[in-house]
């Protein structure tokens, strides 16, 4: 049986490298020179959405605008805990609301002009700002003030709680103590961006020449649909630090085709787990070249509560009762994922989650005809949204798609489409609530359960699900305030319970299992972490 698989993916391979060859005579120019290889080149995953730190969302994105633009922290490579970055150090007032930082003496824009406080104001305050339209705005909602800014409640910028005391003493003051604060730094959405730039160029100013950047690497060349080409930022503050002088991130989408340029020496570092053919996964990873790591990382779907008649809970309790999660991540995922029923990984310290809803056809059922549709007679068709990928129906989420269609009809007797679409439609339908349901995932900014839970707050730009609920928004608000661990813990509890036991406005599946695939006798500098971050500055290629 091993080597009939095995067959069969050589087969595969031979056939994906025949059409990347053929689409390549095809669309380079003849008179077009080579260009030389990257000292590093990775497969990123999706073509990005932007590059601007103040609207990224997804992953691919997140990874290249990291490399960009700095914060007041950064991510340790080994550890993802936040370590100093453009502020070389802070104080802490007693109370913990206060924090003072202080930025580097050596920090420039790769212009060489310096980067102050006042750039980290005036960053911080675009985020917030209403017309930027971030869904991750949110991150800076601990700081006075800042949520009445991005809800328009307050229009004055200056009653933001923070200040720029002098050109490199920058001064924030929270709404309260906020233990994951430092975390947030280090998070792309409060990276510092050059004000004198966006306010020539606006909405193109990342097309500006040069780009002022404030992290380790240049913009040379974003070419859409081929590759973001990355240069050394010679006058980046820890320049002798930065592992290689020019990489590569190339947006590919098939499984297939990423294990392809990966065998033939073409890539070097391949991430996530979606770019691992499904159909070859045993094989692989018994490979000494593919790594498996936990990390936070859940895998749900997202019910747009606004649409009948998904506005009844017991619908969307319905819905859930009847997943099968154990048959999809042995069935589809394969790669030891764990069955998820709340919406925060195990695997947070010191936080314990709720158990969601389990399985119970019985009850759903019951639940189904108490909302008027016994049988499931006079239920509307529905769709059931995902983003689309190279390779067909050996995808992931199409296949958990098909699975989740036939639950829900063999035992509800619904009836549900599938809609494909490509990620940057599926995000735009999100935010808009063009859906009834979207396959969604979520891995964590930081190591505490907010990361998750925050999500699905009232204001929160990355709900996206149409669910406001003052009780849920109050606890979480008490918990923000709380000293005591425990107390803490408990409301949190109490507000996971309501979000995926009573009201589900979306319905967790699995938690993530990470598989990334490099050499490392050739590749140094990635470390497994429970965030899953890996600053490309700290990796570098072994001669």
């Amino acid at each position: 049986m091993e080597n009939r698989v095995m067959s069969r993916g050589r087969a595969i391979l031979i056939r994906a490298c025949q059409w990347v060859v053929l689409a390549l005579l095809v669309i380079q120019p003849a008179c077009k020179p080579r260009e030389p290889r990257a000292d590093l080149v990775i497969l990123n995953g999706a073509e990005p959405e932007s590059l601007d730190p103040a609207v990224v969302t997804g992953q691919a994105d997140l990874r290249a605008t990291g490399a960009l633009f700095e914060g007041l922290t950064r991510n340790d490579p080994r550890t993802g805990t936040p370590i100093p970055g453009l502020a070389e150090r802070w104080e802490l007032s007693p109370d913990r609301t206060v924090y003072t930082f202080f930025m580097r003496t050596n920090a420039t824009w790769s212009t060489g002009d310096p980067i102050t406080a006042a750039d980290v104001v005036y960053s911080w305050v675009r985020v917030l700002n209403p017309y930027t339209a971030g869904d991750y705005a949110s991150q800076l909602f601990p700081i006075k003030n800042a949520s009445e800014f991005n809800r328009g409640i307050i229009t004055n910028a200056a009653l933001v709680g923070v200040k720029a005391l002098e050109p490199g003493v920058l001064r924030v003051e929270l709404r309260r103590p906020t233990l994951y604060f430092l975390d947030l730094c280090a998070c792309p959405t409060m990276a510092v961006v050059p004000r004198q730039t966006i306010e020539i160029f606006e909405d193109r100013w990342l097309l500006a020449k040069p780009l002022p950047v404030s992290g380790p690497y240049l913009l040379e060349s974003w070419r859409v649909n081929d590759k973001i080409r990355l240069r050394k930022n010679p006058l980046y503050w820890d320049a002798a630090n930065t592992q290689n002088n020019c990489v590569d991130l190339l947006p590919v989408g098939s499984a297939v085709t990423a294990l392809d340029l990966y065998l033939t020496g073409a890539a070097d570092i391949v991430w996530d787990k979606e770019l691992a053919p499904a159909e070859l996964l045993d094989t692989l990873l018994r490979r000494p070249d593919f790594h498996t790591f936990d990390y936070l990382g859940v895998y749900f779907f997202r019910i747009n509560v606004t649409k009948k008649p998904f506005d009844d809970p017991r619908v969307r309790r319905a819905l859930a009762m009847v997943i099968d999660k154990q048959r999809l991540v042995e069935k589809i995922t394969a790669a030891g994922e764990k069955p998820a029923s709340q919406i925060t990984p195990p695997i947070i310290p010191h936080y314990h989650p709720p158990e969601g809803l389990g399985r119970d056809p019985e009850a759903a059922r019951r639940l189904l005809a108490e909302a008027g549709y016994p049988g499931g007679k006079g239920f509307p068709m529905f769709t059931y949204m995902f983003n689309a990928a190279a390779g067909g129906s050996a995808k992931m989420h199409q296949k958990i798609a098909v699975e989740l269609q036939q639950m829900w009809e063999s035992e509800l007797g619904l009836r549900m489409e599938l809609r494909q679409v490509e990620w940057k439609a599926l995000l735009a339908a999100q935010s808009a609530l063009d859906y009834d349901m979207c396959r969604s995932s979520w891995v964590a900014d930081y190591n505490d359960p907010n990361t998750f839970l925050d999500l699905f707050l009232s204001d929160n730009g990355n709900n996206r699900t149409g669910w406001k609920n003052e009780t849920y928004d109050r606890l979480l608000d008490q918990a923000g305030l709380q000293s005591d661990a425990g107390v803490r813990e408990k409301l949190l509890q109490k507000a996971e319970t309501l979000l995926v036991r009573e009201e589900l406005p979306i319905v967790p599946l699995f938690f993530y299992k990470g598989i990334n695939y490099y050499d490392d006798t050739k590749i140094q500098g990635i470390y497994p972490n429970v965030i899953d971050q890996h600053p490309i500055n700290a990796i570098r290629r072994v001669p």
